[in-house]
């Protein structure tokens, strides 16, 4: 059964090409058609134990500690692992059941123990500071240098220092924070999919467009409703609701049981699970000698320290808020028209500021959507792409995937050489958790014989199913959704790193996110724009008139855009500046932290605390900030393009392909100096929010 799975998996590794002055490169791309969920766990547990004999085979070397047979062999260790976990938990993320999520909670303490064997292993601690100690006389290349540097972090910022109580406590926590975050994620995931509002009478859909009603009537006689409309917590669904539905009770209806999952005092009820969650992180934090786990956290981070980042949001906190002050007060006028006494209420904001939308700058989504067609978007993504990097994609369709809805493309530059894959999977489904976002199916890196292993990347979305009469039409959110993950998916593809820890996306978390939002710049300006909006009916370029209007009302309702998101990121610093959880009731406390920012009560915080899966369960504890900090670096990189009047200026994009192909292999704050030639400036995100001239 272990040599099967293995087989399995590994089925499809080929060589890709040999190229002259290139390395060879290779690349894996999984077998799903042939992989057996009941042989992940002897897979897995396989896996694990040759990762071990790999680890302590550089122990129990009697050679000297060397850069070469201790740090570069580390690096190198847990190959099939990676590439069993890389594929059980994409899959667990966008099509999991409970079967795969039992098997999570069986691996899940493994993999914690294995990581902690491996960074408290005091003899191979030892080795490795051993070459840390010599690292000036050695004669490194920067990239091998970060390599040593950051592996010897690593060890220390993971217990290699502790003494051995303190070590055996840190893996029981590491242990049971694993197991809390897959409980989270789990209970937000089955509070979405319990929650199901059928409307029977279509007069209760005043001002719905016809496509949402034909989507919710959809799911209502998949569900066994035929005649009826089918509404859940999903964004899909409810979205349109928020927008456009004048039946303002479900419009509250319906946005309360969004902002309410996973608060409901019952078996998915995440309130605990915080508490014990925020409990172990300041315990381990303590064990480090920090006071808070914010601090422990951002040591490795742009922002060093939670002042800084405090700082930081204070700093643009203010601009934001005083702009959603003049939103909202707008909007009441616009309510009071029609209920006259009523004051706004945070299930109004989204419908009146669609009619004021209209009103101001005579734009409508509806009006935009039939211009958005799925396919057309992502190839007008692509395409810029081309543009940018010279890179081409290529559609396979006989490619294996985990579900029909996948889709693979074959990325190469213009020489045909090989640059890896991306798989892209858009559409909602009951195991799909929430969101957007992009993972490593297997990572980037060159081995002991030269080869450069290609990456295969994911981008996940929960955009609108197709319907019988519609193909999948986006919104201008969506679009910006689509162009964000295929930043994300860039910088895993366009990795040239040597060592897999430093590739792709390996870097601090508050610079992460800048070759994503970079991208999103792109999808409003007008030569792009015109690449990929086609009327799906009349493949009709998008008018100019439209595309004004997009760009007059680019900077309508970033008070509340900006407001909604800054307030998460506060809240998400509050929980981890905590240093007791002692009197803690999550409730409460997020309701003192909203007072505290003075939040106004016409805009609910974006993540409320039981459906944050953010900080709870995908690694951006004390982290949410670094949205809007690398916002700041995507802006002030964006104006490089725009200085020089092209905003595909092929030598400016040469400097910044070359800062995506470094993944982590490099400062970042070193990176990006390097591309713009200064430190970034917060006036363009400022300005390209409105709120300065």
């Amino acid at each position: 059964m272990k040599k099967s799975v293995f087989l399995g998996l590994m089925a499809m590794s080929l060589i890709a090409c040999t190229c002259k002055d290139e390395c060879p490169t290779t690349y894996s791309v999984p077998a799903f058609d042939q992989i057996k969920l009941e042989e992940f766990m002897p897979a897995f547990e396989a896996a694990i134990q040759e990762q071990k004999t790999e680890v302590d085979a550089i122990v129990n070397n009697s050679e000297e500690p060397t850069f070469e047979n201790t740090v570069v062999a580390l690096d190198r260790t847990g190959l099939k692992l990676d590439s069993i976990s890389g594929i059980f938990f994409n899959v667990l993320e966008a099509d999991g059941n409970d079967e795969w999520n039992e098997i999570a909670e069986k691996v899940s303490p493994l993999l914690s123990d294995l990581n902690d064997g491996i960074l408290l292993n005091e003899a191979l601690f030892q080795r490795v500071k051993a070459v840390y100690d010599q690292r000036e006389s050695l004669g490194l290349t920067p990239e091998q240098m970060r390599l040593l540097t950051e592996t010897y972090k690593s060890f220390v910022n993971n217990g290699a220092q502790l003494n051995p109580e303190q070590k055996a406590r840190l893996m029981e926590i590491n242990k049971e924070l694993a197991l809390l975050s897959l409980k989270f994620g789990n209970n937000v995931v089955a509070e979405t999919n319990a929650y199901q509002y059928f409307v029977k009478d279509e007069s209760q859909l005043k001002g719905l467009p016809e496509s949402a009603k034909a989507a919710a009537a959809e799911e209502a006689e998949a569900a066994g409703h035929k005649g009826e409309w089918l509404f859940t917590p999903k964004r899909t669904s409810f979205t349109p609701v928020l927008q456009y539905c004048e039946n303002r009770e479900l419009r509250k209806e319906l946005l309360m049981a969004y902002t309410t999952r996973g608060n409901h005092d019952n078996a998915n009820d995440n309130k605990e699970v915080i508490k014990r969650t925020m409990a172990l992180r300041i315990e381990k934090a303590k064990l480090f000698g920090y006071d808070c786990p914010a601090d422990y956290i951002l040591a490795d981070c742009m922002a060093k320290d939670s002042k800084t980042v405090d700082k930081f949001l204070a700093s643009v906190w203010t601009p934001s808020l005083e702009a959603a002050k003049r939103e909202a007060a707008e909007l009441q006028k616009m309510l009071e028209q029609d209920l006259p006494g009523e004051k706004l209420q945070p299930w109004d904001w989204w419908y009146y500021a669609e009619k004021l939308r209209a009103e101001k700058y005579n734009l409508n989504e509806e009006e935009l959507k039939p211009y958005f067609e799925l396919n057309n978007v992502r190839k007008g993504a692509f395409d810029l792409a081309t543009k940018l990097y010279g890179i081409q994609f290529e559609k396979v369709d006989n490619m294996p995937v985990y579900n029909p809805e996948v889709e693979v493309f074959k990325v190469t530059e213009a020489d045909g050489r090989l640059v890896g894959f991306l798989y892209t999977d858009y559409f909602p489904r009951a195991g799909k958790r929430p969101g957007a976002w992009m993972n490593n199916i297997s990572s980037q890196y060159i081995d002991a014989n030269g080869v450069d292993h290609r990456p295969v990347i994911i981008n996940v979305g929960n955009f609108n199913k197709p319907t019988a009469g519609n193909p999948s039409l986006l919104s201008m959110d969506d679009v910006e959704t689509l162009f964000h993950e295929f930043g994300h998916a860039l910088h895993g593809l366009l990795s040239k790193a040597h060592y897999k820890s430093l590739s792709g996306t390996n870097t601090p978390r508050d610079f992460v996110e800048l070759p994503s939002q970079f991208m999103e710049n792109y999808c409003y300006e007008p030569e792009i724009i015109r690449t990929y909006a086609r009327h799906y009916k009349t493949d009709e370029v998008i008018p100019d008139s439209l595309i004004e209007k997009i760009n007059n009302a680019g900077k309508f309702n970033q008070g509340f855009v900006t407001t909604e998101l800054l307030s998460a990121s506060i809240l998400d610093m509050d929980y981890h500046e905590l240093t007791t959880v002692d009197g803690l009731d999550v409730n409460a406390f997020e309701a003192a932290s909203m007072a505290k920012m003075q939040m106004i009560p016409e805009i609910i915080v974006r993540y409320r605390s039981t459906f944050y899966n953010h900080i709870f369960t995908t690694g951006y504890e004390a982290g949410y900030y670094s949205y809007t900090w690398s916002a700041v670096l995507d802006a002030d990189a964006f104006a490089a393009f725009k200085e020089t009047g092209n905003i595909l200026n092929p030598e400016v994009a040469k400097r910044f392909r070359h800062l995506l192909e470094q993944g982590g292999t490099r400062d970042a704050q070193e990176l990006y100096l390097e591309f713009r030639g200064k430190e970034a400036d917060p006036q363009y995100l400022l300005r390209r929010k409105g709120f300065i001239e």
